[in-house]
């Protein structure tokens, strides 16, 4: 069964922090099996059409209700900046439920505050833009103990990271799906992040014996 990559879309979505992740699971090319590629699905708050920070206009094939949560699904929440409005809150209701099964949900930049507006971050490890940010915006929030400042940070099915980390975000859920090698993964944030023309080499060297 081909697996199911979500992407919440909604109003002012940053349109670069899924950006890295996208590309490698939907088109497989560096995947441990290329054919177990993912299948790309727009969800929305409702079925209207969306623009994001960029000005792309998107429309939702489904409603973020309509998920059917499984094993190896991904959510991704990008961050906008509508999280810390009240119209996002039946869709948090929706993650509050997600996180109690197997699907993976990634939160980056804006969405952590939401979640953590929701208090869906009180008590286990995550991350954010910045500590100070989510104890001075975010009433429900409790969850300084659980904080670690760490570019992303993953905690059994939720990952998140801050607006500045779009390639570590996409490394960690990368790493806790498992569907690259190692060696590949490893590869491919050192290209990422340092820009050097020996890690595209080692990329390469690492999809050896792959079809």
């Amino acid at each position: 069964m081909t697996p199911l990559l979500y992407l919440y879309i909604h109003d002012t979505m940053a349109d670069w922090e899924p950006a890295y992740l996208l590309p490698e699971l939907v088109s497989g090319r560096f995947l441990k099996d290329p054919n177990q590629r993912y299948k790309l699905v727009l969800c929305g708050r409702t079925l209207d059409p969306i623009t994001t920070m960029g000005g792309i206009r998107l429309v939702p094939e489904i409603t973020i209700s309509d998920i059917q949560p499984s094993s190896g699904s991904v959510l991704i929440l990008p961050g906008s900046d509508t999280w810390m409005d009240p119209i996002q809150d039946q869709v948090l209701e929706k993650v509050r439920e997600f996180l109690n099964t197997e699907m993976i949900t990634g939160a980056i930049c804006g969405a952590t505050m939401g979640l953590a507006r929701a208090g869906l971050l009180n008590n286990r490890p995550h991350t954010s833009n910045d500590l100070q940010v989510l104890k001075t915006y975010c009433p429900g929030y409790t969850g300084e103990a659980y904080y670690i400042s760490k570019p992303a940070v993953t905690d059994g099915n939720l990952i998140t990271a801050s607006g500045f980390a779009a390639v570590e975000f996409a490394c960690e859920i990368l790493k806790k799906l498992g569907v690259m090698r190692e060696k590949t993964l490893e590869a491919w944030y050192n290209l990422n992040v340092q820009k050097k023309p020996e890690y595209f080499f080692q990329l390469m060297e690492s999809l050896e014996g792959l079809k």
